[in-house]
């Protein structure tokens, strides 16, 4: 039915019903003409933007806005999710009020890819699956409580510059006392509905929570802001936080994670499930089978995807034989990877030797990127080694995306935990996938782009974002590098270990695979660490569908390459093709392979 406001009005209204946090919007109408439908457009991505950040504070925080760095977020209650939910609605009832086509190209874009996201979003609300979530709200994995460790401890995206910074930390942990008992209460819910995590990944979750039990608030995460304060405060300043984060620690922050530490290692690891997939409790083959569409942007069923990793699997282990051929290697695939497992040349000496080798890296790589780019992000990114309390159940490396204010590197964290674990034949492959020209060019640019929503300079889906890093794995050659056969034999390592992912994945949360099926899986097919395996398929358990983006977005990418190579001929210009696909930021893949097309036969036209 078409409302009785002028359509500018009710767009303008619109906005005014996200910022006040309203549940109902307008009923749809057929798409009008407008004046100026690309203002419209983008007052809709800034509405749902700042309602988005009023439910969703740390989501300000880490795009560096700091309005709301005093509130932690709820998360997990039904007000929540009921909120959460209308804001989808009420978002998607105001798209359909324009008409896509009087869009400019780059609107369309950025039209399709936020309808792409809120419809998404939505079927989470509507199907339940939100609510399901919320059973789970901490794992060993990307859980809510290291995040606020990282947040209290200074080394993330919470500023500690001025006094007024570190007082705004201290009412921010008011919401974690809080967020605790929601946890709890909500753990205990899931319990009741057989909605509970896997034992495995209760016990590994125990001593990461046992690490916040401090003795004095000195040898707190949430102390060293207090032992990094700046010259420049005042003594008065200093006197006067000091006590208040020692009050903080011992009468808030750790009682909090001794509540949340006790219920866990006891009633809930009691409670806690013999099995490991999602498919396995209840709702969870429908919830899965989400997850994948959410992680992959795209309509394969899980078995669907399950087959194509039985078949990259074959393809990756024949090139494997190859180069252990050509090596001159005496024995069966397997003894080459108990060679490179258990042989000294392959082991660092040091987390100083392994920092070392990856800046020397840094120095090579960044001297051939021009061959393959002609952009580049303007931020720099540094290496770190992982930090201690969590590096014992964290994979290889890492990445965290720069400040957009350029007050913070990228990051390219290493784990240097049990060093024989850390082979040197992965360094390349690494760097990289996580560096550049990965994940930082990607993430990086994306987030410089400040012509476009920041939706789309901070946001993305996996299979575009880690489909990207596994990309370009694959120019390692181009860059000069992998002319070593064992970082060659390396970087086929880590293009088996993602077809891995897709058969493990779906083997544990939709076919009923045990832990021990997957380990097995995954040792008969990798060079990799036994440490490294057993904490992969450990973050499966924990991160449904999520392993499953990295294989299916590379797949796509190098379907496009080919595609754009074999229509353009002598024309294709590779760096042409790497700033079509970064240039946007991330995106769907069905979205992204539209945009190719059209650039496609735009390079035609000119002819």
């Amino acid at each position: 039915m078409r409302p009785s406001l002028p359509k500018q009005l009710l767009i303008a209204l619109f906005s005014l019903l996200l910022l006040a946090g309203c549940d109902k919007a307008p009923t749809a109408a057929q798409p009008a003409p407008s004046a100026n439908p690309g203002a419209e457009l983008q007052q809709i991505f800034h509405a749902y933007q700042e309602a988005n950040f009023e439910l969703n504070p740390l989501a300000a925080t880490y795009q560096s806005d700091p309005r709301y760095n005093h509130i932690l977020g709820d998360y997990l209650s039904n007000d929540y999710l009921k909120r959460s939910e209308a804001l989808e609605a009420r978002t998607l009832s105001a798209l359909e009020q324009l008409d896509r086509a009087q869009l400019s190209e780059q609107d369309q874009l950025s039209y399709d890819i936020f309808s792409y996201d809120r419809k998404l979003a939505l079927n989470d609300y509507q199907r339940g699956f939100a609510k399901l979530a919320t059973y789970l709200p901490i794992s060993q994995f990307y859980s809510f409580h290291s995040t606020v460790a990282k947040l209290g401890s200074g080394a993330s995206a919470q500023p500690f510059n001025t006094p007024a910074d570190y007082d705004i930390w201290l009412q921010r942990v008011a919401g974690f006392t809080a967020w605790v008992d929601t946890a709890i209460a909500r753990m205990r819910e899931g319990m009741e509905k057989g909605v509970v995590q896997p034992r495995i990944v209760v016990e590994r979750m125990i001593p990461q929570l046992a690490a916040m039990l401090v003795e004095t608030p000195q040898e707190s995460l949430f102390y060293k802001p207090i032992t990094n304060l700046p010259a420049e405060f005042s003594a008065e300043d200093k006197a006067r936080l000091t006590k208040a984060y020692e009050t903080a620690i011992a009468e808030q922050i750790t009682p909090a994670y001794r509540k949340l530490h006790d219920f866990v290692a006891g009633d809930y690891l009691a409670g806690a499930r013999a099995t490991v997939g999602l498919g396995q409790v209840p709702g969870g083959q429908a919830w899965y089978q989400a997850r994948a569409k959410y992680h992959t942007t795209t309509d394969l069923s899980t078995d669907q995807i399950h087959q194509l990793g039985v078949a990259e699997v074959a393809r990756i282990r024949a090139e494997m034989e190859a180069v252990m051929q050509t090596l001159k290697f005496q024995g069966s695939l397997k003894d080459f990877f108990h060679f490179l497992k258990t042989d000294p040349q392959f082991q660092p000496t040091s987390e100083t030797e392994i920092l070392a080798a990856y800046e020397a890296l840094r120095v090579k790589i960044d001297a051939a990127l021009p061959k393959l780019f002609d952009i580049a992000p303007k931020a720099p990114y540094v290496i770190k080694p992982i930090e201690a309390f969590r590096a014992a159940s964290q994979a290889a490396a890492e990445y965290n995306s720069p400040a957009p204010d350029g007050s913070r590197p990228g990051i390219f964290y290493v784990n240097t935990y049990d060093l024989p674990a850390r082979p040197t034949y992965m360094r390349e492959m690494l760097s990289i996938h996580e560096a550049a020209p990965g994940h930082h060019f990607q993430i990086a640019l994306a987030q410089e782009q400040t012509q476009l929503p920041d939706f789309r300079r901070f946001d993305g889906p996996n299979a575009y974002v880690e489909g990207w890093g596994l990309y370009t794995e694959s120019l390692g050659k181009d860059l000069g590098l992998y002319t070593d056969p064992y970082q060659y034999f390396g970087a086929l390592t880590a293009d088996m270990w993602r077809a891995c992912r897709l058969v493990v994945d779906t083997g544990m949360h939709a076919q009923g695979w045990s832990r021990e099926q997957a380990i097995a899986f995954m040792q008969d097919n990798l060079a990799l660490s036994d440490t490294d395996i057993v904490a992969e398929v450990e973050r499966y358990i924990a991160y449904h569908g999520q392993a499953l983006s990295y294989k299916i977005g590379q797949l796509k990418l190098l379907e496009l390459r080919a595609r754009a190579q074999e229509k353009l001929g002598d024309r294709f210009d590779i760096k042409a093709f790497h700033r079509q696909i970064l240039i946007d930021g991330a995106m769907p893949l069905a979205i992204l392979e539209a945009k190719i097309d059209r650039w496609i036969a735009q390079q035609l036209a000119t002819r």
